[in-house]
């Protein structure tokens, strides 16, 4: 998938991207799934989620993107925290040239985030596929 990161220039586009490659894998896919609320009252939604009809395996990924820096990134962090609270497993997804060299090793770092360009190896290797 060498270029897919470079050919997503938003979030709707990361999302899409996310969706069209864990269709084409043979995951079911589910967008924008409400499971709960945050402490504070909002609610918690998961971008995607995908899941394998066989192994009954299923995995959130929530998308982020950043093209230019920025402060959205300092949200970051409350996100990884976030997906301790989902009911199943979670990921990061990410892509943008806007995350700086401290997130993006801060993401990597966490093992709970992969950048879209590696997301099918991840994907593959996580679903036995």
């Amino acid at each position: 998938m060498a270029g897919l990161a470079r050919a997503v220039e938003s979030g709707t586009k990361l999302q899409e991207a996310v969706v069209e490659l864990s269709r084409r894998l043979g995951l079911d896919v589910r967008e924008q799934v409400r499971v709960g609320r945050r402490l504070w009252g909002s609610e918690r939604k998961i971008d995607v989620i995908v899941s394998h009809r066989e192994s009954r395996r299923s995995l959130g990924l929530e998308c982020k993107y950043q093209g230019t820096t920025g402060t959205a990134e300092e949200k970051i962090p409350a996100t990884i925290s976030d997906i301790g609270a989902w009911p199943i497993p979670g990921l990061v997804v990410f892509a943008g040239e806007g995350f700086s060299p401290n997130m993006r090793s801060y993401l990597l770092s966490t093992g709970k985030a992969v950048e879209l360009e590696d997301l099918e190896a991840w994907l593959t290797l996580h679903f036995g596929l």
